[in-house]
């Protein structure tokens, strides 16, 4: 009967937040929306089972902002959530693409990615995601410095370390994650300070497994800690180990994938100096892992920073840059996981993120971040009849922009 009972509670939940979303309140402390600011919404549509789909519009200082909404209940054994991914780190697909791969019902669009290099001439952009990612609970990378993120200003006390996850217990929380690893050598232990990502600190080491793709690593020694565009450093060295064993020696980051049982290290700076003093048959052995401040590990993560917590927005959010944005939160003690993108029609208003906090709060979260918007914003759903995957919001440059993650929700029912 427990059980009963909570599976109804959640459902209620649910409904709620769409009576929120047209103005009425809810019990729990949700506010409901302000005269003049309430947000009309269509008939949420069931998609599977625990997951319906609803479009909404909600007026904003420059017009009328429209937004489509995926409501997840993460109750039901049915359904579960997970990052999607195009089978590389380094390496980015279509949301309709990383959906239909998966069989996934619905997803939208994940973290914010290296998408150009206009600073660094000759060096390519890797399309890898900012933050830490976690699929199927396997470590595909960690969180690149602040200073060489993409993306809007983060809110205050924010880092690339935060994430919205799911853990082994099926309850949505944010959470931070930290990249702690060794590189074992004969000269003793050295830090390790990054896992297959796109910039590495200054003086860092980073470690690149086949799960980073063919995609070069140059990129990983531009930049520093608090400037994306300065410069790219001149001291780098890069390591390959075979089975334990050091296989290769080069001065200068290398591209093409790395075989699996292999892994590469770069470094930079005093990294590079380092790695440098091993030789050829020397033995060297990696450890790491992703720690988070959660009793339960996550299953699941994707970067993003807070804008919405203990159902309040974030102070400090900015209040100024109007943008179709995409956002990921949940309700409910984590048993309801909402997933929003705005419509990129011409026309349709953007929301700063400030408005963006404001409309997550209302729907429902209790917690909630931001995620890639502009033209990567993307949700889409599976037709329950036709089995095809379709496109609901319009993407601002008229057609879907490869992404390198993305997130999926699945119901096996």
């Amino acid at each position: 009967m427990a059980q009963r009972f909570g599976r109804v509670r959640v459902v209620l939940t649910v409904l709620a937040a769409w009576a929120v979303l047209a103005g009425g309140g809810v019990a729990g402390g949700v506010q409901a929306a302000a005269a003049g600011d309430a947000v009309r919404p269509s008939v949420a549509v069931p998609v599977a089972p625990g997951v319906t789909y609803g479009e909404f519009w909600t007026p904003v200082p420059r017009g009328t902002a429209h937004g489509h909404l995926l409501t997840v209940d993460l109750g039901d054994p049915r359904v579960t959530v997970d990052l999607l991914y195009p089978g590389a780190v380094g390496a980015r697909s279509p949301v309709s693409e990383l959906a239909d791969a998966r069989a996934a019902v619905g997803a939208v669009n994940g973290d914010f990615f290296n998408i150009s290099e206009g600073q660094h001439p000759g060096v390519e952009p890797t399309g890898a995601s900012v933050g830490p990612a976690i699929s199927s609970g396997r470590r595909l990378k960690g969180a690149v410095p602040d200073g060489q993120r993409f993306g809007p200003v983060m809110s205050p006390g924010a880092t690339t370390e935060d994430v919205i996850g799911i853990g082994y217990d099926h309850r949505a929380r944010l959470d931070r994650l930290m990249l702690r690893g060794t590189v074992w050598t004969p000269d003793g232990p050295l830090p390790l300070r990054g896992l297959n990502q796109y910039a590495l600190p200054v003086d860092g080491i980073g470690a690149y497994t086949e799960l980073w793709g063919p995609t070069s690593r140059l990129r990983a020694t531009c930049g520093t800690d608090t400037d994306r565009s300065a410069p790219c450093t001149a001291e780098t060295a890069e390591v390959t180990v075979r089975h334990g064993r050091v296989a290769a020696l080069a001065d200068r980051p290398g591209a093409g994938g790395v075989e699996p049982g292999s892994v590469v290290l770069v470094g930079r700076e005093e990294g590079a100096r380092q790695l440098r003093k091993l030789h050829l048959g020397d033995p060297v052995h990696l450890t790491h892992r992703l720690v988070g401040q959660g009793p339960v590990p996550l299953r699941f993560a994707v970067g993003g920073f807070p804008i919405v917590r203990d159902a309040q927005p974030v102070d400090g959010l900015d209040s100024v840059a109007a943008a179709v944005r995409t956002a990921a939160g949940f309700g409910d003690g984590g048993r309801v996981l909402y997933l929003m993108s705005l419509d990129g029609t011409p026309g349709e208003a953007g929301m700063t993120v400030r408005e963006l906090g404001e409309l997550m709060s209302r729907l429902g979260s209790q917690d909630a971040v931001d995620l890639d918007g502009g033209g990567s914003s993307t949700l889409v759903t599976r037709d329950p009849f036709s089995r095809d995957v379709t496109v609901r919001n319009h993407p601002s440059g008229g057609a879907e922009r490869p992404v390198p993650n993305a997130v999926g929700v699945f119901s096996f029912g």
